[in-house]
């Protein structure tokens, strides 16, 4: 979900997506506004991401394909040089993504065989 030139994103769980961006809070009510606000994100962006595992689930002939080791050291390497670059914790991020790579593998892996079961 992109946020526009204000900081603002569409609204979720029955809460207000208005925040301030970091370099604008100015106590820890707006901390904590933008933290909510970015974890709903989160949680949409996962929902899209786990919509591909679907989409892969769906599309790969084989349940031999599911994991791709590859594959994995590629998105985790990307993740972990967009950490860098933004100067955010890479390694950390990397042990992250690594996580959420496994988690998307088994979810896939349920997904293949709940639909041809």
């Amino acid at each position: 979900m992109a946020l526009d030139k204000t900081g603002r994103a569409g609204q979720g769980a029955g809460m207000t997506d208005d925040f301030k961006l970091p370099d604008d809070c100015t106590d820890m009510r707006d901390v904590r506004t933008g933290v909510d606000a970015t974890d709903r994100e989160l949680m949409a962006l996962l929902d899209r991401r786990f919509g591909y595992m679907r989409a892969a689930a769906r599309i790969k002939q084989s349940r031999d394909t599911v994991r791709d080791e590859g594959r994995k050291a590629a998105v985790i390497a990307a993740a972990a040089g967009d950490a860098r670059a933004r100067s955010l914790p890479a390694e950390k991020i990397a042990e992250i993504w690594d996580l959420l790579v496994e988690t998307s593998i088994a979810y896939e892996l349920e997904e293949w065989d709940r639909l041809r079961s």
